[in-house]
């Protein structure tokens, strides 16, 4: 798997569906509805576009075992979870900050691997991970340096609780072996979007209130393009690329997000924030390479 080659299409396809997903905090900026209620827009908009490509998609229909249907549902709950709080994080802080804190998840998921799989932790994954915890920390603005920005750090901790989640959902993904991506992401979009209907009946979050058009063509962009069509190019990419140039290439997703954040919504980041945000993805995308030491 590792040797495919890196074909131009697939590799636009992969490019395209991270620069989609580093702008989703910009458009959480203009839509003001609650979080829980986009992550459940978010979920069935996007399960529903599957569903239709998946039935216009030629391919042999999979039955899944029970024990298979029900990971997925509960993985997809944890979607749902992991989305309300990252929604509710923007809110909170910058959307630079929020996506940073978001991005710990692959060095909770390597910390929790040796617990989970029994597996070896290397000295350079240890390493990485004691480098992303400190750029964590930088980030957050734990050790403040007086212009933390409009950072709060109840916003951090949001944050960090859907990184959490996402990094939940990475290990209990990588028991469901044998499942036809679309398939399995259709099943988890929906399950995300159900779970959030008896929250948004216990806090009354189906009222809206004055509705303009705009939020409602920018809440189905998010549940169309940012989901739907995102994964369809994020999943049809795989074929054609390495496991490498997948590991490396996903890290454009948090720095567009930094990026954007900066150029559409004038947000900046306070120079320990900026080191924090290299040390991070750095650690991330160095854990990633394949040579290795212990």
């Amino acid at each position: 798997m590792g040797s495919r080659m890196n074909d131009r299409k697939s590799m636009l396809m992969f490019v395209s569906s991270m620069l989609i997903f580093g702008t989703i905090g910009v458009f959480r900026r203009y839509i003001p509805f609650s979080s829980a209620f986009l992550a459940f827009s978010r979920g069935i908009l996007g399960g529903i576009f599957l569903l239709i490509f998946a039935s216009l998609r030629k391919g042999t229909k999979e039955r899944l075992a029970n024990r298979d249907l029900l990971w997925l549902v509960l993985s997809g709950a944890l979607i749902g979870i992991n989305w309300m709080l990252l929604f509710e994080a923007y809110n909170y802080t910058t959307v630079a900050i929020a996506t940073l804190c978001y991005y710990m998840q692959p060095t909770i998921v390597v910390l929790l691997s040796p617990i989970i799989f029994k597996e070896r932790l290397t000295g350079k994954k240890a390493i990485c991970a004691f480098f992303a915890i400190i750029g964590m920390v930088l980030v957050s603005g734990v050790i403040n340096d007086g212009s933390q920005n409009r950072g709060s750090f109840q916003g951090v901790l949001l944050g960090l609780g859907a990184a959490v989640f996402y990094s939940i959902v990475v290990i209990m993904n990588k028991r469901i072996a044998g499942v036809d991506a679309y398939q399995k992401t259709r099943i988890q979009l929906l399950s995300a979007g159900i779970v959030m209907i008896p929250y948004l009946l216990l806090t009354d979050g189906f009222r809206m209130g004055e509705v303009s058009v705009r939020a409602i063509i920018l809440l189905i962009l998010v549940g169309i393009v940012h989901t739907g069509i995102a994964y369809v190019l994020y999943f049809g990419s795989m074929e054609g690329l390495s496991v490498q140039t997948i590991a490396i290439l996903s890290y454009i997703d948090p720095v567009s997000a930094l990026l954007f954040s900066a150029l559409l919504l004038r947000e900046t980041l306070s120079l320990m924030s900026i080191i924090g945000a290299v040390m991070i993805i750095g650690s991330a995308i160095i854990s990633e390479m394949k040579a290795d030491f212990s």
